[in-house]
């Protein structure tokens, strides 16, 4: 304090009171400044293979440059899956999201892609909506060698299953028909997403639901009976069907009340209402509300966002602000709004932007 000496009474006061405002400030936790903004998270709904909506909308969102960079800063994002199908440009998409996770993780922002039904359809096979442009992205020089010694490899057996249904069948046609059903390309798109396949192995680390700040995100929906496990357990449960590519009609990647498929909390279920008349004993029935109720208590969370049920009339936020569906029917094969949900500090703001000619 003998610097204050020869000072006025007043002078020595008001800097002592400056020292002590000093001290305080210092001692304030970092972590209480940066608290003061509220997070914000950014999800999209499901893009099916569209590659220029999903530029528009991570654009209009702020959550990439001119470049394709991250440019979020520190927000979250999250992606609902079904990234794949419908659309010829599933697989730039893919390569969009894996760099802006790596580059999102390095500004401190976060990328999370959930697991939609399509990208577990395509681990398992399932390529009823995969379109040949999505094949042709995989083909490479050597794509036709590739095919041939494949239909080599297997020409005994597809001869012999075609001949068991037309016995006049020639192997010429045999080959035709099956060159045809597999374009080049296709070899190498099967491989990517085996369970060991690169592909594979990135949809099957991807959450099935995960819980951010009181936020509930899951591509179908969360059913009653699936409440009763706990998060950790449900995405085990899909990651090990996942790695097992296991396609019986029992697994939870095909379940209609699993979080993959499961639309009872946002229109009428056939598909599960079936499952839960078959039920030994049977589930109380219950109102979409009760079950979202149920839901949210189960883990205690505020709010719940879906995909997988499009809704071209624009992003829906209903049961008092509990229920939020976002896939407005992104993709071009849809035709719906380009959309994506922001959430600031618990406050749900759908937003859309004009589609790119």
């Amino acid at each position: 304090m003998g610097e204050l000496t020869g000072r006025s009474p007043l002078e020595r006061v008001f800097r002592i009171a400056l020292l002590a405002l000093a001290v305080l400030l210092a001692l304030v936790p970092v972590s209480a400044a940066s608290a003061a903004q509220p997070k914000r998270i950014v999800a999209v709904g499901d893009l099916h293979g569209d590659y220029q909506a999903w530029l528009t909308i991570a654009r209009a969102a702020g959550l990439i440059d001119s470049g394709g960079h991250w440019a979020g800063g520190r927000t979250t994002l999250v992606q609902m899956g079904d990234i794949v199908d419908r659309q010829p440009d599933s697989l730039k998409i893919i390569r969009s999201l894996q760099q802006l996770q790596k580059d999102a993780a390095r500004a401190g922002g976060r990328v999370v892609v959930v697991l939609g039904n399509h990208e577990a359809m395509n681990l398992l096979g399932d390529f009823r909506y995969t379109t040949p442009g999505e094949f042709a992205a995989f083909a490479t020089p050597n794509s036709a060698a590739v095919r041939d010694r494949v239909y080599e490899q297997n020409r005994a057996a597809l001869e012999q299953a075609a001949k068991a249904t037309n016995p006049a069948v020639t192997a010429q046609q045999v080959r035709d028909a099956w060159m045809a059903q597999h374009p080049p390309g296709w070899v190498e798109h099967k491989l990517a997403w085996l369970p060991s396949g690169e592909l594979g192995r990135w949809a099957t680390h991807n959450p099935a639901v995960v819980k951010i700040d009181g936020t509930l995100f899951v591509h179908g929906g969360l059913s009653a009976e699936y409440s009763k496990l706990s998060l950790d357990e449900i995405n085990r449960r899909v990651a090990s069907a996942m790695a097992s590519a296991d396609g019986s009609p029992a697994t939870i990647l095909y379940d209609p009340l699993g979080p993959l498929w499961y639309r009872g909390l946002v229109t009428r279920d056939p598909d599960a209402e079936e499952v839960r008349a078959k039920a030994a004993p049977p589930a109380p029935a219950l109102t979409s509300d009760q079950e979202l109720g149920t839901i949210l208590t189960a883990y205690r969370a505020q709010r719940l966002v879906v995909g997988h049920t499009p809704d071209r009339k624009g992003i829906e936020i209903i049961d008092g602000g509990r229920l939020a569906r976002i896939d407005t029917g992104i993709s071009r094969a849809y035709g719906g709004p380009l959309s994506w949900l922001e959430i600031i500090g618990g406050r749900m703001i759908p937003h859309t932007v004009g589609r790119t000619p």
